[in-house]
């Protein structure tokens, strides 16, 4: 099991190319950015991690140019998002900064994506909280044409275009592994099954759950005519991940990879909790 990386990144944290190489260093397989592009001052939609909404969800830099500095500056570190709203992008604007991302880092980007929570922020991109779903779809659908066809075409109700030529294409083939978060629904094990190379569960909304959600998931991709197993579990976990939920995600034996959030603070307090995650890491 791969170690990762979450930072909020806010301009009052590590920066992006700095944790980057911290996070190289110390051997760790990936580090992943979140994405909010605003945060509406009047909003009703409640913070599903429950109380107020945290000040960081507002003051998240962009992620795919957080994606390329670190990518700048490092070998071997995959870079991902942690996720991708991809119903607040244009999707041919998209599919050219996901294949440019992949290009400029040799094929090192993972393409995490969710449809997200926020009502009042997705609609300020012109989109109804009900229809997130079937956009997000379109949505992606017409990438992975845009990435492996050389003159690409998609009508559907939300995107429509005709005869698209659209370059570079994604160094990965047929094009970076495509990762849904969610938050634990049946709903969102299916959308894996449907159409993901992988799946992000946050721990906090499975609880002792978790292990019954996996065979779940392997139940829905086998109904689908794919493997179980085939898709790559990567584990969102809180801050300061104990032993003992790196121990129960190793011990599962099905999870990629597990992501720890790293503290909403500088270099001076992130380097030492990196050191100390890394010692964890070797231990077990």
């Amino acid at each position: 099991m791969d170690l990762g990386v979450v930072s909020f990144n806010t301009e009052y944290m590590i920066r992006a190319d700095d944790l980057a190489k911290a996070c190289e260093e110390r051997g760790f397989e990936s580090l992943w950015f979140p994405e909010h592009t605003h945060i509406p001052a009047s909003r009703d939609t409640p913070f599903p991690g429950g109380g107020d909404l945290p000040k960081q969800y507002s003051h998240m830099s962009d992620p795919f140019v957080s994606c390329a500095s670190a990518a700048a500056v490092t070998q071997t570190l995959k870079l991902g998002t942690g996720i991708c709203l991809v119903i607040q992008h244009d999707p041919i604007v998209l599919a050219k900064t996901v294949s440019t991302l992949d290009r400029l880092s040799d094929g090192r980007f993972l393409f995490g994506i969710g449809a997200g929570w926020n009502a009042e922020e997705m609609e300020h991109h012109g989109t109804p909280f009900e229809k997130r779903w079937k956009v997000l779809e379109e949505r992606l659908e017409a990438m992975k044409l845009l990435w492996t066809e050389e003159e690409a075409t998609y009508h559907g109700d939300f995107v429509n275009f005709d005869r698209v030529l659209s370059y570079p294409k994604p160094v990965q083939r047929p094009y970076p592994p495509i990762i849904l978060g969610t938050f634990g629904s049946h709903w969102g094990r299916q959308r894996v099954a449907d159409y993901c190379d992988g799946w992000i569960p946050v721990g906090a909304f499975h609880g002792d759950q978790l292990k019954d959600h996996v065979l779940d998931l392997n139940k829905r991709l086998e109904e689908n005519g794919r493997s179980p197993g085939s898709v790559e579990l990567s584990m969102f976990d809180v801050m300061e991940t104990p032993e003992e939920n790196l121990l129960r995600f190793r011990d599962m034996g099905c999870f990629k990879r597990a992501i720890t959030a790293i503290p909403i603070a500088d270099r001076d307090t992130v380097l030492p909790f990196l050191d100390r995650y890394a010692e964890i890491a070797e231990k077990l």
